[in-house]
């Protein structure tokens, strides 16, 4: 009968039961809407760890580490669990915060903003920081970026990675310090839209003729290099935004520097996505995995999953699942490479 082929799994309620977190999961599978979606990424991101010479890449986007998630993305690199991150400036920023010992503040968004103003209190969302805090973090990066005044151009993750040590040095630990550690590039290729872009401002009026530049496009060439030198490549979105196409280019791109064909494109071979946009709007942050494989950006052959949630329910979910699934990633990629030019 033609419906046998579409009934083939029996869908499975979800029993309240002492279990966990894995075990719920796994269960979620065979549910429906986005419970089941978010299981699977799950499993595709475990595939992923468990694969043969496969690089992983988080796209972290938005400003999540205001939220409770950076020690989340911390974990993350310092188990290996990813090899490369893409973030915003904010989120391996505002991390430095509570990592130099300061505080965010449950809040509320109903709340008189001109009030919060004369207080000088920030606020993302239903999250409070104090303005001071914040300007202690700018000026931090400051004189970290102070030390850099006249060096050649550099790469975003050779910046990072210089900054991570200079953190680690001074027991501030962060993502980039953990990220330092662990030989994990962190790219972040709109650096400048964020706390570093005011501390480089702070820096051109400490020292009129101040100067430091970040090159984009060899944030590019090593991010391309990096997922050509892999067989497969997963890459994870956690939101969308310029790390998620960041990460989407470097599929279409390896065999445009190699062999100068823009008509061959390596997809990613795994690809997991959280996230709240929609893709009726045309935006990239919403656009499906599946559109991206018109692109070759994923493979049709390939484990795919989109979750529409929001990133601080399934990033601690995930995240709690892959620490009970998985012990240790057996097979961890050299990255030292990506940092020979430092000196």
């Amino acid at each position: 009968m033609v419906a046998d082929k579409f009934l083939t799994t029996v869908l499975r309620p979800v029993e309240v039961k002492e279990k966990t977190l894995s075990q719920l999961l796994e269960e979620m599978k065979f549910t429906g809407f986005q419970g089941r979606t978010l299981a699977l990424a799950a499993d595709v991101w475990a595939k992923a760890l468990r694969a043969d010479d496969t690089v992983i890449m988080l796209g972290y986007a938005g400003s999540l580490s205001t939220t409770g998630q950076w020690k989340i993305i911390k974990w993350l690199v310092e188990k290996r669990f990813v090899d490369v991150v893409v973030s915003t400036g904010a989120n391996i920023s505002e991390d430095l915060i509570a990592a130099m010992g300061f505080s965010y503040y449950v809040g509320s968004p109903y709340v008189d903003d001109a009030m919060l103003r004369k207080a000088r209190i920030y606020r993302f969302h239903d999250v409070f920081v104090r303005e001071q805090d914040y300007v202690k973090m700018e000026e931090m990066l400051a004189d970290f970026m102070a030390t850099l005044d006249g060096r050649p151009p550099m790469s975003s993750a050779e910046f990072l990675h210089m900054f991570g040590k200079w953190l680690e040095q001074r027991k501030v630990d962060g993502i980039a310090t953990a990220a330092y550690r662990a030989g994990v590039p962190v790219f972040s290729p709109a650096i400048e839209d964020s706390g570093y872009g005011v501390a480089y401002l702070i820096n051109r009026h400490r020292k009129p003729g101040y100067k430091l530049i970040l090159d984009h496009f060899k944030d590019y060439e090593q991010l391309v290099r990096i997922k050509g030198s892999h067989r497969d490549s997963a890459a994870v979105f956690i939101g969308g935004g310029v790390p998620k196409d960041f990460i989407q280019l470097s599929a279409v791109a390896v065999d445009i520097l190699e062999k100068g064909d823009p008509y061959v494109t390596r997809p990613h071979r795994y690809a997991v996505q959280i996230t709240t946009d929609n893709p009726h709007w045309g935006g990239l942050s919403g656009a499906t995995l599946e559109e991206g494989k018109s692109w070759g950006k994923e493979t049709p052959e390939g484990d795919a999953v989109q979750c529409f949630c929001d990133a601080t329910i399934a990033l601690p979910f995930i995240a709690h699942a892959l620490n009970e699934k998985i012990e240790e990633r057996k097979h961890k990629p050299d990255l030292s490479w990506v940092f020979r030019d430092i000196t």
